[in-house]
Parts: structure tokens; sequence; C-alpha cells
């Protein structure tokens, strides 16, 4: 019976595609780079900053991707960008997690700076029994930022269920030997998610709790 429910953040509880693919395209034009189409940048969110960018700009060297990196920080912890909605009934979900005595983490590939920024833009802070961000482990697909969590809360891999939107998510968890399920809202697709081990892939975050109930009636 799974006691741990971990979430990505981008793409799965908060709608901030657009922000990001944004902020991916100024920092290229900021250093006369060809701006990457929103597709290939999409595809990349979800990895830690720095193997984003790396993978986004091939032929970019060390240096070009701290600097391409840097300039994204800049745009994205802006504060004057307009902050990016949770997706409809995310909020909803995790207080009916908590309320059922869940524990809940996050495990994304937000740097520390962005994931508290949101957290305390939306209040969320506080239903999180942990956190933790790309900048603190190995990216996903690795799945070190899980198997802290899991060491965090004296947990055993069979007890937490990973929640995303991407490959990237179901691999960390497959990597980690913990399941997971997929949301089909985000950033890849229903097939990609399953491809990559998802058990099932919502299209609704509410039916995360019907899901549960019904797989493990336990």
């Amino acid at each position: 019976m799974y006691e741990l429910i971990v979430f990505d953040w981008d793409g799965t509880l908060m709608d901030s595609e657009a922000t990001i693919v944004r902020c991916l395209q100024m920092a290229a034009r900021d250093l006369g780079v060809a701006e990457p189409a929103a597709r290939r940048a999409r595809d990349v969110i979800g990895l830690g900053l720095h193997e984003a960018v790396a993978s986004l700009f091939p032929k970019a060297d060390e240096i070009q991707v701290d600097a391409l990196a840097q300039q994204y920080r800049k745009h994205f912890l802006s504060k004057d960008r307009e902050p990016s909605p949770l997706f409809p009934g995310a909020r909803e979900l995790l207080q009916n997690l908590a309320s059922r005595d869940y524990f809940l983490a996050v495990a994304t590939g937000k740097s520390r700076r962005g994931l508290d920024m949101e957290l305390a833009h939306t209040g969320l802070g506080e239903l999180f029994h942990v956190t933790r961000c790309a900048d603190e482990a190995f990216s996903k697909p690795h799945p070190q930022i899980l198997l802290d969590v899991l060491d965090h809360l004296g947990m055993e891999k069979q007890q937490a269920l990973v929640i995303g939107d991407t490959q990237y998510d179901m691999q960390m968890a497959a990597n980690a030997g913990s399941d997971a399920i997929g949301v089909s809202f985000g950033v890849h697709t229903p097939e990609r998610l399953r491809e990559y081990g998802a058990l099932t892939v919502v299209d609704d975050l509410q039916q995360v709790v019907h899901w549960l109930e019904e797989a493990r009636p336990d």
C-alpha cells in the first residue's frame, strides 16, 4: 500500500510549460543563440536546468551552457514575471491526500530557489513533508532525488508512488524501484508515459484519489 505520494511540479501541479519555454527562448536571444522551437524546448522540461540547456543547445560548450542557464534564471526568477497557475484540482487533490494521512513530497527538476518561490506564491509548502530539487542531487532520470526523499522519511521504495508528466519522472521512479503514474495534460504524451512505465495516465488530477482507491483496495 502506498504511504507516500511524490509529485513532480512543472507540468504536473503547475501549468508552467509556456513560461519555461519562453524563458529558455529569451535566454537564447540574450546571448545571440538560435532560438529553439517551442516543441524542442518543451521536450526538455523536467530535466535539471543544466541538463536541459545542454540537451537543447548541443553545440554549446560548458561556458555557453552556464551562461544560458544564468540568463534563464534571470528571466524565470524575475519579480516582474507573472506567476504560473496551478492546474485545476491541484490544491484540492493535495488537501484531500493530506486529509487521508498520505505523506506528500515534491521531486522536481526546478532549482531550490525556483521551487521555494512557487511554494510561497501558492501557499502549498505546508502540505509537503519534504521537497527535493535538481540542484540538490543528480537530475532525473537518475533516482537520487527520489531516494533522498525516501531516506528522509525512512520509507521503502514500494511505499512510494510518483506522479509526473514526463518520461523522466517515470524513469526516475523505475530506477528507484517505485511505481509511477502519469498525467496527460503535461509535456509528454500518454503513450510516451506508458512506454516508460506509467501504470496509468490520468486526464484529471481528481482521478488520482479514485485510482488509489481502486488500485490498492487493501
